[in-house]
């Protein structure tokens, strides 16, 4: 069953990230597919992995109030509980940062890039079912970087020297390609630039195509200006949608 294959080849990729440190400004390292697994899982079994779908929107890796959260891709807490019906019990990071505890459910910051990712699925599609039907949702790479700064700045993957990251990416890029093969995934959507790299490297050679939407960040000015406006014509104009 595809739901096998996949959560398979993410134990794979959890064990093969586990014994990795990293250099600063990656001071804190987060890995929600350890410490919020069963909510994950959940995620996959349900709506991920549960048969062939045509399209992956693929992200970058999870957000300090979004997966690192709830264990869900882009998990505002919200969107997870409510429109997924996916609310579980979730651990703690072995070393967190004092601004940027994890609190599972009970957290009350809002996620912004996955308020507007999910705000638009539910905008176009009404239910969390009728999206899943033939999308799925997927972060590249499963861990969260914070610098050990007052409020715990993202560090982003592109800030780690390309020798520290390069067995990540082996890892991250095996997981993604067997679950493009697992779900008989046809496009592939970044959002944002660097998913979308990472997406054509993993994935070079399989019978793919490749998109991509602004990223929704607010460090982003695009998305700032209307991001659920903008990726849909970008979408419609790469022919991912009609």
């Amino acid at each position: 069953m595809p739901a096998d294959a996949v959560i398979k080849a993410t134990h794979v990729l959890r064990k093969a990230l586990a014994g990795l440190s990293f250099p600063s400004p990656a001071d804190y390292v987060y890995r929600p597919l350890d410490y919020a697994w069963e909510a994950h899982e959940a995620y996959l079994r349900r709506y991920a992995a549960a048969g062939p779908r045509k399209i992956l929107f693929l992200g970058m890796n999870p957000g300090p109030f979004g997966m690192a959260q709830t264990g869900v891709p882009f998990g505002e807490i919200a969107a997870v509980r409510d429109w997924m019906g996916i609310e579980l019990p979730v651990g703690r990071p072995d070393v967190e940062h004092p601004g940027k505890k994890v609190t599972g459910f009970a957290c009350h910051r809002s996620e912004v890039s996955g308020r507007r990712l999910w705000g638009l699925c539910q905008e176009r599609f009404g239910t969390a079912d009728k999206f899943f039907a033939n999308h799925v949702v997927h972060n590249y790479c499963p861990l969260l970087f914070l610098e050990n700064t007052q409020l715990g700045r993202n560090v982003i993957p592109e800030e780690l020297p390309n020798e520290i990251m390069a067995p990540v990416n082996r890892a991250c890029d095996q997981l993604l390609r067997s679950m493009v093969e697992a779900l008989q995934i046809k496009s592939v959507v970044g959002v944002g630039g660097y998913a979308e790299t990472r997406a054509q490297e993993a994935l070079a050679g399989l019978a793919v195509k490749f998109a991509k939407v602004p990223h929704p960040s607010p460090a982003n000015p695009v998305a700032n200006r209307g991001w659920s406006a903008a990726a849909t014509k970008a979408l419609v104009e790469q022919g991912v949608w009609s």
